[in-house]
């Protein structure tokens, strides 16, 4: 009976790990066409179906010779049909897993690391800063002089941009901030680039409310983190907005946003407001559509005092302007319409240079730019003279955009290096970033980012960090949220992920090649 019993086990093991979906059709890896392969199934499968029909047999002479035998053998054979029983539903439900599986095979994203187990070496510490002097590193003079031309420019340009609007009317604009690599100092890429945030805001008597996506009473969706909706209202709208509404002040006291004598009245459509159809709700499109008219007409009233050409760079990114020099020499400018948040340092931005399919309508995504930039210059006061910091990333970001122009685009930017090194920098002792130590630094970069696109998480330097200092005046609602991912969409895309991970790893691979490539020589030919 115990030889019956275990050829049952076997049969039921058998049956299970030959059941059909574990070999679904999605399993890319079976090939369909291998006859050889479908014969010796087919056999394999009237095999189990002659031995089913035998245990069947022996089944049916066992039930008639258990009539006849005693009771504790009859509880015995229950016993272990009982026990086979609950082994085959514990295997019946792991299949379903097993199935799954085979249809999206997990192990495949831990293949995908195997052939680069370290970021290698690039080259010996001369060579690497032989690199970095003679190639990657803009001098300083001529960041100056150009961060000099942009500043004036800009400032001649909105000018003319503010005398043709209608105070009464038009959205009122502020004064640029510059942000980026340009302004930052590490820019290594022609042709120059650089990054002008222009705040705007609403004419009198409007304003913005604004509403993010880490307050309580967010109804923003879960994929729309760092993200916020900006509503035009107007003053008076609601008695929360000014005391004079609800409070008895009497007759001595007289509001001075509310005249009781005067009452203004402007009743404007969402559309003049640059809002979403039939919302109250600021919208990109409108804001991007305004400002680009606007700047076409403030370049027409100023263009004759300048010799070179201005042109728009790309129709779907308003104040995106090439400047081109009659000697060749070209400048990217972006000016870009951002919403300032109250009175800090984040901004609501309409679009970002390096992103080109950005949020929905009205959905507008948040910069803290300038503080990034701010943390930079905070801690270069506390480096090492002569500091490696700017230099690993400048390395790091001439062999992304060289790889780039390989193997064509991928969801790794410049501003991954930047988030990947500043969070070393904070985690790091200030005397590690030494000049000789650009090599060492340069290789934690790299083993940093890896790190991420394993783990597929990739946290935002900034927001949720508590180990930002102070000093850079990070809002405090920021430090308490909770981490933004920003490699949140390779957790969703798999097929992006595998391209972003084999853009990196080549990048790794080719990094020797391209510094030995684009190293000047020497003057005593090594």
């Amino acid at each position: 009976m115990q030889g019956t019993i275990a050829r049952v086990c076997m049969v039921v093991a058998a049956a299970i790990l030959n059941h059909p979906l574990l070999f679904p059709h999605e399993n890319t890896t079976l090939p369909e066409q291998d006859e050889d392969l479908v014969a010796r199934m087919r056999e394999h499968e009237e095999m189990l179906e002659m031995e089913h029909a035998r245990l069947e047999k022996e089944l049916a002479q066992l039930d008639s010779e258990l009539e006849e035998t005693p009771s504790d053998q009859g509880f015995s054979w229950y016993f272990w049909s009982t026990v086979s029983f609950v082994v085959f539903l514990a295997i019946e439900m792991c299949r379903a897993d097993i199935a799954e599986d085979a249809i999206h095979p997990v192990e495949d994203e831990d293949v995908i690391f195997e052939t680069v187990s370290a970021p290698p070496r690039m080259m010996d510490k001369n060579a690497l800063r032989n690199f970095c002097d003679k190639c990657t590193y803009t001098s300083s003079h001529e960041i100056w002089k150009v961060r000099e031309f942009v500043e004036g420019f800009a400032d001649d340009l909105l000018e003319s941009l503010r005398s043709m609007c209608d105070r009464e009317v038009d959205m009122e604009v502020g004064d640029f901030i510059g942000v980026g690599s340009m302004f930052e100092s590490w820019k290594v890429c022609q042709p120059l680039m650089c990054d002008l945030l222009v705040p705007f805001s609403p004419p009198d008597p409007h304003s913005f409310q604004y509403h993010l996506w880490c307050s309580s009473s967010s109804d923003i969706p879960p994929d729309m983190q760092c993200c916020g909706t900006i509503k035009v209202t107007m003053f008076g709208e609601d008695e929360e907005a000014c005391l004079c509404g609800s409070a008895n002040l009497g007759e001595d006291m007289l509001c001075l946003l509310h005249n009781k004598n005067k009452v203004v009245k402007v009743n404007r459509s969402p559309d003049e407001l640059l809002c979403s159809y039939g919302t109250h709700f600021l919208a990109k499109d409108q804001v991007m559509r305004w400002f680009q008219i606007a700047v076409t007409k403030a370049w027409a009233g100023i263009s004759h005092k300048y010799d070179f050409e201005v042109t728009f760079r790309s129709l779907d990114a308003a104040g995106a302007l090439k400047i081109r020099f009659r000697s060749g020499k070209v400048i990217v400018l972006n000016l870009i319409p951002v919403v300032q948040l109250e009175d800090t340092n984040a901004y609501f931005v309409s679009h970002f240079p390096s992103d080109h399919n950005g949020f929905p309508d009205p959905y507008w995504p948040l910069s803290l730019a300038v503080c990034e930039r701010n943390l930079l210059k905070y801690l270069a006061k506390r480096l090492p003279q002569n500091s490696c910091h700017l230099h690993c990333l400048q390395v790091a970001t001439f062999l992304h955009r060289k790889q780039l122009s390989l193997t064509g685009e991928s969801a790794l930017t410049s501003y991954h290096f930047k988030t990947a090194m500043v969070h070393l920098l904070l985690n790091t002792k200030t005397s590690a970033w030494g000049a000789a130590s650009l090599e060492r630094r340069l290789q934690d970069v790299f083993s940093f980012l890896q790190r991420s696109l394993q783990e597929k998480r990739l946290y935002h330097a900034l927001i949720g960090n508590r180990k930002v200092p102070r000093d850079i005046r990070v809002p405090e609602r920021f430090r308490k949220a909770e981490p933004i991912n920003l490699f949140r969409s390779l957790v969703l895309r798999r097929e992006l992920y595998a391209a972003t991970v084999r853009h990196f790893q080549e990048m790794l691979r080719n990094a020797p090649v391209l510094i030995e490539e684009y190293t000047p020589y020497l003057s005593n030919g090594y």
